[in-house]
């Protein structure tokens, strides 16, 4: 169902909740409307109010305890802002999952629908992936290639960058970001950078630019008698060593390197 049917059915299910998350899936309607005033309302699977434009773009549920909105191809989207809270592990569809209480960034969720119209509408746009899986990326100065090559990360080595990402954003507040060589690399602001990742087919490789210097050192060297590296397979993630890391790592001068593009 289509049209004004479905919309008329939607607005029935919202009033019918009649509560916090009927206002909640309303509120949602609007943001996606607004975001492409060309979407298609639909109401799908015995019940579920859908919005579609080359394809299902989003679908929205409201649960016991919660409003779920689904995005169809949602591993194909840049994130920056991480909306996205649950199906992380999945290899196409990403969720967001609200309850009582909660907000949601709206400029961030209309660039999500944004790009998942653009998905349906002119194709994929994800990243080459290069030898060994490491997504190619152009390089660039800031967050949002990071959080491009992090969507790229193919299966579960995508949760570790996720996880990287975050972990030293709450570590290092003042952070800089940025791509290089198919890298994302991060540092602080006049000393330099202090990491750097790159996917390989079994493992993510994190590199300490200024790894020598730190206690204890990561388990892993090569030709530069600075750097260590650590190695994270799946499963492996040591958040609380990785903090130790980081923390030393950010507060040493590191890699010069680069400034700008």
């Amino acid at each position: 169902m289509s049209g004004e049917s479905a919309s008329r059915k939607i607005d029935e299910r919202i009033a019918e909740l009649g509560d916090w998350r009927g206002e909640k899936l309303s509120e949602i309607r609007r943001m996606i409307l607004t975001a492409d005033p060309e979407l298609v309302e639909e109401w799908k699977w015995m019940g579920t109010p859908t919005w579609s434009r080359g394809g299902v773009v989003a679908v929205a549920n409201a649960h016991k305890d919660k409003v779920r909105i689904t995005f169809a191809h949602g591993a194909e989207l840049a994130d920056p802002k991480r909306l996205f809270n649950t199906g992380l592990d999945g290899s196409t569809r990403r969720a967001i999952d609200l309850f009582e209480g909660d907000t949601i960034d709206a400029a961030a969720f209309g660039a999500l629908v944004r790009q998942a119209v653009d998905y349906n509408t002119t194709g994929p746009t994800r990243p080459v992936l290069l030898s060994g899986g490491n997504p190619q990326i152009k390089k660039a100065d800031g967050d949002t290639p990071v959080q491009a090559y992090i969507a790229a990360m193919p299966g579960w080595k995508s949760e570790v960058g996720r996880r990287l990402d975050a972990l030293i954003e709450s570590t290092v507040p003042v952070v800089r970001k940025a791509v290089r060589w198919n890298s994302p690399f991060y540092g602080v602001e006049g000393q330099g950078w202090f990491l750097n990742c790159h996917v390989f087919t079994r493992h993510v490789k994190v590199t300490f630019l200024r790894g020598a210097s730190l206690d204890p050192m990561p388990p892993l060297s090569g030709k530069d008698p600075d750097a260590r590296w650590v190695n994270i397979g799946e499963g492996e993630f040591n958040e609380a060593q990785l903090e130790t890391w980081i923390r030393q790592a950010a507060a040493i001068p590191g890699w010069p390197g680069f400034d700008t593009l």
